[in-house]
């Protein structure tokens, strides 16, 4: 099959979460494709197809997941080429992104952050129950562009604030993206303690992080 077919099956793979068929087709012409051009033409396409499908309902987390899985399962293969090559694929921004101190409900966190990952992001996960210390060392250590907070509860939201406090306590507030997220969490309450922003779906979390991101950057959102 020429390379557009490739491309297509590829993409195909990675929508339908068949990790198997992903890393037959890539292992038969990774020696003859640019690595990058696999990524960008071969998988990412399957990748933001399932995003658009999840943001639109008409797939779920299982599915959703099945696909990241099965797009990382092809990079195994392909980032040893792409370092060799000296190439690397880009990515709109680093995230770390944690539940507050005190708070151990991921659930949330953990779609918002499959879908970040599935748009390209890098991520960090530091789990549950994370001081503001730790979000912000973790931070600096990554070179992170996005801190990514999240409370599942009333009675934990205050240690949102608490983290951006911190950041300007080090001289460092201006340095990232600060996002707050969780059930009880609302545009008025992001506003009241500094945030850049906030939504209430996983998709809406993407859209702004992309916008804030290059809005930073300088670009055209």
């Amino acid at each position: 099959m020429n390379e557009q077919e490739t491309f297509i099956k590829m993409s195909d793979a990675v929508l339908e979460g068949d990790s198997e068929a992903l890393t037959v087709i890539i292992k038969k012409v990774i020696g003859e494709v640019d690595p990058l051009i696999l990524v960008q033409k071969g998988m990412m396409p399957g990748l933001k197809k399932i995003g658009e499908l999840f943001e639109s309902g008409e797939v779920f987390l299982p599915e959703m997941l099945m696909a990241a899985e099965a797009f990382q399962e092809g990079m195994k293969i392909i980032e040893p080429k792409l370092q060799e090559s000296g190439k690397k694929v880009e990515s709109p921004g680093t995230v770390v992104f944690g539940t507050v101190f005190s708070d151990i409900h991921e659930i949330g966190k953990n779609i918002v952050i499959t879908l970040m990952r599935t748009y390209g992001f890098k991520v960090i996960d530091l789990g549950a129950n994370v001081s503001p210390i730790t979000f912000v060392d973790e931070s600096e250590k990554a070179n992170a562009d996005i801190i990514a907070i999240s409370s599942l509860m009333t009675t934990t939201m205050t240690y949102q604030k608490d983290v951006i406090d911190y950041l300007k306590e080090r001289g460092l507030r201006d340095k990232y993206i600060v996002l707050v997220g969780g059930g009880p969490v609302n545009e008025e309450w992001a506003e009241q303690i500094g945030a850049d922003g906030t939504s209430d779906s996983a998709a809406g979390a993407v859209r702004i992080a992309e916008k804030l991101i290059t809005d930073k950057k300088g670009g055209v959102a």
